[in-house]
Order: structure tokens, then sequence, then C-alpha cells
């Protein structure tokens, strides 16, 4: 079990791995992690689950078997869970590792192409389209937020994929520091949260939207209407004055 503290985590397959016989050990670097595996290896000070896995190959002397495509995965891995090295990723055992990686030959610029300048044209308007229409700023609150309806992703031909950073861009207007992003789906409402600096993501998520995550990325969920998540998140943010008024 990768990058996630709780079986409730794996939806449908949830039950299928609880009743299973199998030995199970879990490698994970987000808070509180449930104790339904046999064996844990939780460390929430590393940037990504990734790195807990170079760290565990590395113990168990694994780096005889070192392939580039393990660096490749490793590296993959470490980029994309601290956003291009812009959170989760202030330790220097962090940059010591992914030195490691490079040293293998991996091309990280390859890497970065393939991950991140590999969208669609449908997915690019309809960046567009968010920036330009979606995208609610509350400067009293340092907060912005933007949403997704069903309807409007099909007119964008949406795919698996294709919001992944959208969340970011309100953190780049100046003074904001706190960011969401709801996504209307068939049955629940999905929430991405991204802040800067010291407001607690993963906390306020928690404690409202069913989630969890790091302290300033994190993500959660909703089982009511759109509108209805929308505005209880507007109200709630009066009562993290204290890091968004200050």
């Amino acid at each position: 079990n990768l990058d996630f503290n709780t079986s409730d985590r794996l939806g449908g397959m949830e039950s299928y791995v609880l009743s299973s016989t199998s030995i199970k050990i879990l490698i994970d670097h987000h808070p509180s992690p449930s104790a339904f595996s046999d064996y844990i290896i939780s460390e929430t000070t590393a940037s990504s689950a990734a790195e807990l896995i170079f760290l565990f190959i590395k113990a168990l002397d694994g780096k005889s078997h070192w392939t580039k495509q393990i660096a490749e995965c490793l590296f993959t891995g470490i980029m994309t869970d601290t956003g291009c090295f812009s959170y989760n990723s202030s330790a220097g055992d962090t940059y010591r590792i992914v030195a490691e990686l490079l040293d293998t030959g991996i091309n990280k610029d390859d890497i970065f192409s393939k991950v991140y300048n590999n969208f669609s044209d449908n997915r690019m308007r309809l960046l567009g389209y968010v920036l330009d229409k979606k995208m609610v700023v509350n400067q009293d609150y340092k907060t912005a937020y933007i949403s997704l309806t069903q309807k409007e992703l099909k007119e964008y031909k949406f795919t698996f994929g294709d919001s992944e950073g959208f969340v970011n861009y309100p953190l780049s207007i100046k003074g904001i520091i706190f960011s969401a992003l709801f996504i209307e789906k068939d049955k629940f409402i999905k929430i991405s949260f991204r802040s800067k600096g010291n407001f607690p993501a993963h906390i306020f998520s928690e404690k409202h939207f069913n989630g969890g995550g790091h302290l300033n990325a994190a993500g959660g969920e909703s089982y009511e209407s759109l509108s209805a998540t929308i505005s209880k998140f507007t109200s709630l943010l009066p009562r993290y004055s204290k890091y968004l008024k200050g």
C-alpha cells in the first residue's frame, strides 16, 4: 500500500484488501496512518512515498539491482508529489536522493516534459476558461477557488488528469495563500486544496471535507451539491481568520 494512510482511500478495493490474508505493508508519508497493515513504514517529514521507497531499497542493499527505469520512476514520484519541488521539499535529504537518482543517467528534462508538457488542446482551452470565467478571488480572506460542473467538463471533452495543477494557479496571485478546486462528479464533489506558509490545508480538509493530506496540499470530498459545498467552504473561512487575515 503506497502513498495513503487509511484503508478507505482504497475505494472499491478496500474490502478485498482488508479480507486478504496476504502480508500487508504500508509505505506512506501522510500523518496519522491507520493500523490496517502488518508492517508500516511511515515518515511524515519525507517529501513523498517515492523517497521512502528509495530509502527502503537502499536499506536492503537493493542498489546493486538498481536500474535506470527504477530511478526514473522514483524521480517522477518525488517530482510530482512535491509539485516540482514547490512544497513538502525543504529537507536537504530530498535533494541528496534526487542527486543519486540523477547520477544513474536519467534525463530529468525529458521526464518533466512527458509529465507536464503532454496535454491536449482541449485541456489548454479548459484552463483558459477556468482562469477567465470560473476563478473566484476573495482578497479579504486571501483565498481563491475554482469550480467545474459536469456539463462544463463535457463541453471541453474532459479526460482524467486534465485538471491536474489547476488548483495551484490561484496561488500565483499576489496575496493569495489558500486555494481550492471543486469538481462535480457523478455522486460527489472532488476537492483539492493548496496553501502557502502555515495555513493547515490538511486540517481544514480533514475537519470539514472528509479528507486530509499535508500542510500545504490536501484533498477531500463532499456529498452535498456543488453550490452547497462552495457555500460551506466560504462560510468556513472566517473561522481561519488567524491564518487568512494576518
